[in-house]
């Protein structure tokens, strides 16, 4: 297929889980990948899969998002699709975070997804037009317990998806911004919360999990790879400012 045939696309997280399989799901849609992630290691592994190429990225840095955009641009004379998938989590109850953990994730989730829309956009405007797909989360709809830092973020960059995406409508640029929720993704980023359990606990809570979706299971990063796709592509060319929502029907009770 070549839903994405003749496009330079940035995957910015593309180490590991959604970002990973984003990456090799643009590629083989006929994409012009670059994978970017803190773990330079990690995405030129990626880059290779996909046949393109890789740059350090520290989402956090307004720096590093300029470099990368440059750079993109140097190399490749157009951006036309941005994917920011990088994110942390912080589980710990909402009395026990420290400032420093809130803000943290607060940079990473929030300031990560301002600084790549604003970086981007001016690119894409200038190749003619292009698209941006943010993750926030099921967390960024309704609240949990333990995650008040990350629901915190990922609600900021639900309604940042949104301002972006009527602004550029509005002022008459070419650029789509949507954003992607998942509910609970297999990846090592949601593995986390398993690092400190005995197999028995693991079992449970993994069971546990599973059975807070409808679906009574844990999503596969290339389900949410997928809708990334469509939010990427010309298929969604009347879409902008919407929220997507891959969650085996958690957010339906």
């Amino acid at each position: 297929m070549s839903r994405l045939s003749g496009k330079v696309a940035c995957v910015a997280g593309a180490a590991s889980g959604i970002g990973k399989a984003t990456a090799l799901l643009f590629a083989a849609e006929g994409a012009r990948v670059v994978a970017t992630d803190i773990n330079a290691a990690g995405a030129e592994l990626v880059a290779k899969d996909c046949g393109g190429w890789a740059l350090a990225h520290d989402v956090g840095e307004e720096g590093d998002w300029t470099r990368v955009v440059a750079e993109i641009e140097r190399r490749e004379g157009r951006l036309q699709v941005l994917a920011i998938t990088a994110g942390i989590e912080h589980h710990t109850p909402l009395l026990a975070t420290s400032i420093e953990d809130f803000r943290r994730v607060q940079r990473v989730n929030v300031e990560g997804t301002f600084l790549g829309i604003k970086a981007a956009a001016p690119a894409m405007r200038r190749a003619g037009g292009g698209a941006i797909v943010t993750i926030s989360s099921v967390a960024g709809l309704n609240g949990a317990a333990n995650l008040s830092a990350y629901c915190a973020s990922k609600g900021a960059v639900r309604l940042l998806t949104k301002a972006a995406a009527v602004e550029f409508a509005q002022s008459g640029w070419p650029v789509r911004v949507n954003s992607v929720h998942p509910g609970f993704i297999d990846t090592p980023m949601a593995r986390t919360m398993f690092r400190n359990l005995d197999p028995d606990q693991a079992k449970q809570l993994e069971a546990h999990i599973a059975r807070l979706h409808p679906m009574n299971r844990w999503g596969r990063a290339e389900e949410v790879a997928r809708t990334i796709l469509y939010l990427a592509s010309d298929d969604s060319s009347f879409v902008t400012g919407a929220e997507h929502i891959v969650d085996g029907g958690y957010s339906a009770r």
